[in-house]
């Protein structure tokens, strides 16, 4: 890798290095590098940075390059040597080089196929050995949904990625009509490589903004499944007060939303938070989600999450039997929220 590619792969990193929630999905459900590893990784990235490219990045970008390299090589099980790290500079350069076209792309690893807008943060990850298995920790906080909405018959998706909620939801719930909205139609070229079922009678993909989709819904879905992300986070379209009083009026009666928030910046994410209320009143529960900086809000229209607790529990019983989620714990979060909303009340 020459000088200028390495000035251009530290100044692409520059936008997304202060947002380690987007960082942290390279290491979903991996352990985290012990202070002896980082140590090695931060000694080699300063030696090739004087040896070979005659620069040190500034602190706040090592940092980011240091955590992306670590995280990188857990994932690929490789040890934190000379040779290895290069290795994965050249293939971060190629990706950011790819993203500046503005194409997605697929980062296969031993075993897992991964989709990809900026080279560096991860959109959505399939298990090759289980294509339908719900990988990243924030969509099986997403499914805390089927506590209050057990037998969901129509839901609604806005962003397909790599199809993991979808694919889960239509192995999981053979009763529920599954309707998904993806803007990018590059994306929906790429189902068959994510193994995402072909459209039939109960599952369909349309190429369509979801700003567009819930605007032309009145009391259609009894689960409304929002995870939309661009390059930049979440589209203004997808945060907006019309787009929650419109998702609002998408849902059934006793319907419920799930929002994937991105947890790096709070400030922001209360406002999106404070928005939702703004439509759905105090029925909004957030709660963080497993193993990452992700928030996930749960919105009710109705009395679709107020249950008894001994309910709950039941559910929770019942669903961590019938569905390979970690539900419990999500349970449990979801339970002490409730528990802190009602001593604030």
């Amino acid at each position: 890798m020459r000088s200028h590619q390495f000035n251009q792969l530290i100044a692409s990193m520059a936008p997304t290095t202060n947002q380690p929630s987007k960082m942290l999905y390279r290491i979903m459900r991996k352990p985290c590098p012990s202070p002896f590893f980082e140590l090695q990784v931060k000694t080699i990235l300063a030696r090739i940075s004087l040896r070979y490219f005659q620069v040190i990045p500034p602190p706040h970008l090592m940092r980011g390059l240091e955590f992306y390299i670590s995280a990188t090589l857990i994932a690929e099980k490789l040890p934190p040597r000379n040779n290895c790290v290069v290795l994965l500079l050249e293939k971060l350069t190629d990706l950011l080089a790819l993203a500046s076209d503005d194409q997605p792309m697929l980062y296969k690893k031993r075993k897992s196929l991964a989709l990809m807008f900026d080279g560096i943060s991860i959109q959505s990850e399939m298990n090759l050995d289980d294509p339908d298995d719900l990988v990243l920790a924030y969509t099986q906080s997403m499914m805390g949904f089927l506590l209050f909405k057990p037998n969901p018959q129509s839901i609604g998706m806005i962003g397909l990625g790599g199809g993991s909620l979808a694919k889960f939801c239509y192995r999981h719930l053979p009763q529920s009509v599954i309707s998904v909205a993806e803007i990018d139609r590059k994306v929906i070229d790429l189902r068959d490589q994510f193994f995402v079922p072909r459209d039939d009678e109960r599952f369909n993909v349309a190429c369509v903004d979801g700003a567009e989709f819930v605007r032309g819904a009145h009391g259609e879905f009894d689960v409304l499944l929002v995870d939309g992300f661009d390059n930049d986070g979440q589209p203004a379209q997808l945060c907006s007060h019309r787009f929650y009083q419109d998702c609002h009026q998408a849902l059934a009666p006793d319907g419920l939303m799930v929002v994937n928030l991105l947890g790096g910046d709070l400030w922001q994410t209360e406002i999106y938070v404070d928005r939702m209320r703004s439509s759905f009143g105090d029925s909004v529960i957030t709660i963080n989600a497993l193993d990452s900086l992700n928030m996930i809000a749960f919105a009710a229209k109705g009395d679709a999450m107020k249950l008894d607790r001994d309910i709950l529990q039941k559910r929770m019983l019942q669903l961590t039997t019938l569905h390979p989620l970690i539900l419990r714990a999500t349970a449990q979060r979801i339970l002490a929220e409730q528990r802190a909303i009602n001593l604030r009340q």
